[in-house]
């Protein structure tokens, strides 16, 4: 799965250069959302100063304040475009190489049940996945240093929290609770999920080889085997479909939580107006990159879970290609280990 794109030197000049130009792309695009964190604050002070003093901000003003802010996203959307193009490149070229070292060993996998998909689909959802997760986890780990900083500042004047009392900087801390509580409390209600998926896939594969070999053979796809697959996965997403009910009840209701947390911090510097509009946008725009980076795992564990199951799934498939490699001599078949055929219960 690494070794075919990362280690390959035909492919080193889109596993290594092309990795570090995502890397850099990355950091330029959290280093704008910092710069346009700023120019929120500066735009929300200006329209509180029209409101409360009529007449002070000319409508020339206004329109080139927003102007600044044209200037700054017009740059940004390009590069995202090109980001964008660049990375559907890299995804395919990252599927390629590993089709091609799973189609140079397929005399040792084709016996193995769904191998069709694993060669044809899965190489592509595990590079996809791989590459949408690794450029989020670089973004919140760049977005956490940048602006970890600004709130910091921001919520220095930040340090009376209703019912608690006297805690310096603290909406900084408010989202590292926050963020880990709930990384802890969705791992631990969605921990079954990525068995429940791998068993979903096991599932559809045996009903999709059914049908496969049923269009060259009258012996395969009779409708009392069909209809006896299709209950295996029938069964199978059912019991997952009733644990992700949970686990999104869990998620979206902590996810509506913490959109309040930073008001009910702030409510007494607003009250008493400690804090101008523009500040307040600023620190709870802060807030959210700062929370949003540390929730990485919240908002990512769906694709985590499909993630492992694809592991699984190619990982097993790997394995009957490396004793192969280490004792020449070894037969295929001396090596071959049916899968175990999971139930939904399992």
């Amino acid at each position: 799965m690494f070794r075919s794109f990362f280690l390959d030197r035909r492919w080193q000049l889109w596993s290594v250069l092309g990795t570090a130009l995502i890397l850099f792309t990355t950091w330029y695009m959290v280093q704008v959302d910092v710069q346009l964190t700023q120019w929120f604050g500066e735009f929300y002070d200006l329209i509180q100063n029209a409101i409360a003093n009529p007449g002070t901000i000319t409508e020339v003003e206004f329109m080139l304040h927003l102007l600044t802010f044209f200037k700054v996203v017009a740059v940004y959307v390009v590069v995202m475009v090109g980001l964008d193009f660049f990375v559907r490149h890299y995804v395919f070229n990252w599927r390629t190489a590993m089709h091609e070292y799973y189609c140079q060993h397929w005399d040792k996998l084709h016996h193995i049940e769904g191998a069709a998909q694993r060669v044809q689909e899965d190489t592509m959802l595990f590079a996809k996945n791989m590459e949408l997760l690794g450029v989020q986890a670089l973004r919140s780990l760049m977005t956490l240093i940048a602006f970890s900083p600004v709130l910091w500042e921001l919520s220095k004047n930040i340090n009376q929290v209703p019912f608690i009392g006297h805690v310096p900087h603290a909406l900084v801390f408010l989202a590292i609770f926050s963020a880990v509580f709930g990384t802890v409390l969705l791992a631990v209600v969605g921990i079954k999920l990525p068995g429940l998926e791998f068993n979903n896939q096991k599932a559809e594969a045996a009903l999709r080889k059914e049908l496969v070999l049923g269009e060259d053979s009258d012996e395969h796809a009779k409708p009392p085997t069909l209809q006896q697959l299709f209950k295996n996965v029938r069964a199978n997403y059912v019991v997952m479909y009733r644990h992700y009910l949970y686990f999104d009840l869990t998620k979206h209701s902590y996810l509506q939580v913490t959109n309040l947390l930073p008001y009910i911090v702030m409510s007494p510097a607003i009250v008493s107006g400690a804090i101008t509009l523009g500040v307040m946008k600023q620190i709870t725009r802060s807030f959210e990159r700062v929370e949003g980076s540390l929730q990485y795992l919240v908002f990512s564990w769906p694709r985590i879970v499909e993630l492992i199951s694809i592991y699984k799934r190619l990982r097993a498939f790997e394995d009957q290609i490396k004793p192969n490699q280490d004792d020449p001599q070894l037969a295929p078949s001396a090596v071959r280990q049916p899968e175990p055929q999971l139930t939904a219960a399992e």
